[in-house]
């Protein structure tokens, strides 16, 4: 395993770790979550790269964009439930009610 794939690969699973083990505010798993998603990204660039095939990086691409909509998505959802739970904890949160 070459130096890059073992740091892209501990950060992908510090981020699976932190999202885990650290679940306090729904903040901290946001980012987690987008960190996991940049090694991802990082991941399928660095692998389009050393194939040299071009029709690979679209890929990357995509997961950019997709990585944009579920930040943005996440950042909305938490401000509605701050304004609604006055909190962005999670053990406050109950997924089963409406």
């Amino acid at each position: 395993m070459t130096p890059i794939q073992f740091t892209i690969s501990s950060t992908f699973l510090l981020g699976l770790s932190g999202l885990a083990f650290y679940r306090t505010h729904l903040l901290s798993a946001l980012l987690c979550m987008e960190c996991m998603v940049l090694s991802l990204y990082l991941a399928l660039s660095l692998w389009a790269l050393q194939l040299s095939c071009f029709t690979l990086t679209t890929g990357p691409l995509f997961l950019l964009t997709f990585s944009a909509c579920e930040a943005g998505i996440g950042l909305a959802l938490m401000i509605a439930t701050a304004r609604t739970h006055g909190s962005d904890h999670l053990n406050s949160l109950n997924l089963l009610q409406c």
